[in-house]
């Protein structure tokens, strides 16, 4: 028998958060971005729920040809373009997309013996200083583009550095006005939004949108709920209670007794712990859920398990369901109070990990 924690992918909820990408962005074209293994959903799995995408967004060059050749006809673009020659002709021979965002890269295309073909997405760098080039480079980086024989298509990109932080209208529309400076009256097809631009900024959307973390479900704003956003929850990490302790107050509970109980109280024990992908900084009062009701994750998180505190939840015992998160206990709820971001609780699931569909 299987460990009991495991992954539950709901495909009809990333369906549903696609629809809310629609509807937020009707004249965009959506580039679904599902890297880091559609943040730890499963690359196919999220494909499948999200075929009605005009494109798919990823870092990997392997991973972009396992959706080709699962028969996947949509625009694949690679994000971070490529980083060797070599990979040039493989990005050939499966009609990939790539990003172009450095000198090196333009020199590899050059010297490259491709037969033409190729889109690329000119990475612009608007004020997130982390790829692109600037708008000094960008009018001989064009032209260079524009006259190579192996490119077809060029689209001009950028990406936002604090659309998902509130109060900063003013940051989104610095580097919008930079990008329209730079991209006007080139009527070359654009891309700028992430998921919360595509929430909040519609002046952003352009001719193509790149929602990430909204298809699965969380939210990418810190004041904002998903619940709120009409987005449900694509992953649901649920496990059971493996033990129970009857303890006296005083008890210390777990490696390094970082919580003792102040009074006589049960404790489960759940199968889970961060060699599954549970944050091991998960501190004591960090939410769960047992047998359908709210509490509190207790102690220092180990390898293999974790202790929550049944003191409320009288019917709980061996085999009680346990929500870590997903429907019911919001990974953004669990991941703040762990000091993190819902992303990188997505991502970080173990390969050990169970995932059903």
């Amino acid at each position: 028998m299987p460990r009991p924690i495991q992954a539950l992918i709901d495909l009809s909820a990333l369906e549903h958060n696609l629809s809310v990408v629609h509807r937020h962005a009707p004249h965009s074209r959506v580039m679904a971005v599902i890297k880091a293994d559609a943040y730890g959903h499963g690359l196919l799995r999220a494909a499948e729920a999200l075929a009605r995408a005009d494109g798919f967004a990823m870092l990997e060059l392997d991973a972009a040809v396992r959706l080709r050749e699962a028969g996947y006809r949509q625009v694949i673009l690679l994000l971070e373009g490529f980083f060797d020659p070599d990979e040039l002709a493989l990005i050939e021979q499966y009609h990939l997309s790539a990003v172009i965002h450095h000198s090196e890269q333009l020199a590899m295309l050059s010297a490259s013996r491709l037969r033409g073909g190729l889109s690329v997405f000119l990475k612009l760098n608007t004020g997130m200083n982390r790829l692109g080039f600037t708008p000094e480079e960008f009018p001989a980086v064009l032209e260079t583009l524009r006259v190579h024989p192996a490119v077809k298509q060029i689209t001009l990109m950028t990406h936002f550095a604090s659309a998902d932080e509130p109060c900063r209208n003013e940051s989104i529309a610095a580097q919008l006005q930079r990008f329209n400076a730079i991209a006007g009256g080139r009527h070359l097809p654009c891309s700028l939004a992430n998921s919360a631009a595509i929430l909040r900024f519609p002046e952003t959307h352009a001719d193509w949108v790149r929602p990430g973390i909204m298809l699965y479900g969380a939210s990418p704003f810190v004041d904002t709920a998903a619940s709120e956003l009409n987005l449900l929850p694509a992953m649901t990490v649920s496990s059971k209670i493996i033990a129970v302790q009857t303890l006296k107050a005083g008890d210390g509970v777990g490696y390094g007794h970082t919580f003792r109980t102040g009074r006589s109280m049960r404790v489960g024990v759940v199968a889970g712990g961060y060699a599954d992908g549970y944050p091991r900084h998960a501190p004591t009062g960090t939410p769960v859920m047992v047998n359908g009701k709210r509490t509190r994750v207790i102690g220092r998180i180990s390898m293999d398990m974790l202790h929550v505190d049944l003191s409320e939840i009288g019917d709980a015992g061996v085999g009680s369901p346990v929500t870590l998160w997903g429907k019911g206990m919001p990974v953004d709820e669990v991941a703040q109070s762990a000091g993190t971001v819902g992303y990188e609780l997505l991502c970080a699931l173990a390969p050990r990990m169970q995932k059903l569909s």
